[in-house]
């Protein structure tokens, strides 16, 4: 099947079987490899990508079933000599230790401010009718779905907090 994919703001026709998988298309049909494969059962997070704007594990979607949408891996957050505010920030509280969880765990952080910042609610927000505060507990609820087997959960939290900071949410 022929799908268009919006990838990082460039526009990429890929022709692949109906079953194959966001992942596998980003990584063996556009060479993008930034996107890490865990477990490939949407448990690790590593996969994370956003799809018009919200995370998604691209390790348990078809790559025909996003046909058309803004696709954004790693790779699209920021570049050697021009890193995202994210990026650098893990790089400042050493919030990567081996690396690989890191494409995923930024690409959730990012969408997560954005949640934060539209005022949805997590499980362990202390009040749902205002927007909320973000705390260590309320990150750390919200980054649940992305593992580090390197157990840099600390020093993430601090980059998330200090980008948060700076950008007044």
């Amino acid at each position: 099947m022929r799908t268009q994919l919006r990838i990082n703001g460039e526009s990429h026709e890929v022709e692949t079987d109906t079953r194959t998988t966001l992942l596998d298309a980003l990584r063996n049909d556009l060479g993008l490899t930034g996107t890490k494969k865990g477990c490939d059962h949407g448990q690790c997070g590593a996969c994370t990508v956003l799809a018009d704007g919200r995370r998604i594990n691209s390790c348990l979607t078809l790559a025909c079933m996003h046909d058309g949408e803004e696709i954004v891996t790693i790779e699209g957050l920021g570049a050697p000599g021009r890193l995202s505010a994210l990026q650098r920030a893990f790089i400042h509280h050493d919030g990567f230790q081996c690396g690989y969880c890191t494409p995923g765990q930024i690409c959730s952080a990012s969408a997560m401010l954005g949640e934060i910042e539209a005022g949805w609610p997590s499980s362990v927000t202390a009040d749902v009718a205002g927007r909320p505060d973000l705390t260590a507990q309320e990150v750390s609820e919200r980054m649940s779905g992305n593992l580090c087997r390197c157990s840099a959960y600390p020093n993430i939290i601090e980059a998330i907090l200090d980008v948060a900071k700076a950008k007044g949410s």
